[in-house]
């Protein structure tokens, strides 16, 4: 099928990536199976099937070195314990904010401070807000 069969007009190329993912921590567990679809503007003669694997595993591996990890190791997502689903949400996107706020500042140089829970340390409500309003 070609992209614009399936009503993605402007888009070049469409990848179907099957994973398939084993749970460790059982003894029994088998495999289970997903297909993500991915739609490209980039054309076969620019990238080729190979070449857009790489983009996909790249972008995955920069979110879980990236954001994931800074939520997870840096601001302590997973021992959070609030199970309040919309609770939940609101410290998601305030872990979010802090992340973005702290690389905003950083690319802008208007911090020294090296890692992002430095520099959530350094915060307070005083200091934060006005990096809101920027």
């Amino acid at each position: 099928m070609t992209p614009e069969e399936i009503g993605l007009c402007g888009c070049w190329q469409v990848l179907a990536i099957r994973r398939e993912t084993l749970d460790l921590c059982q003894a029994d567990a088998k495999p289970t199976v997903e297909v993500a679809y991915y739609a490209s503007s980039v054309t076969r003669a620019e990238r080729d099937a190979e070449a857009m694997c790489a983009l996909v595993r790249g972008h995955w591996s920069a979110i879980e070195n990236g954001t994931h990890y800074r939520r997870d190791v840096t601001l302590g997502e997973d021992a959070c314990r609030v199970q309040d689903r919309n609770a939940a949400a609101v410290l998601a996107s305030l872990r979010n904010l802090a992340n973005g706020i702290y690389e905003l500042e950083k690319e802008r140089e208007r911090t020294s401070v090296d890692t992002l829970k430095s520099w959530c340390q350094q915060q307070t409500f005083s200091s934060a807000w006005p990096l809101l309003k920027r």
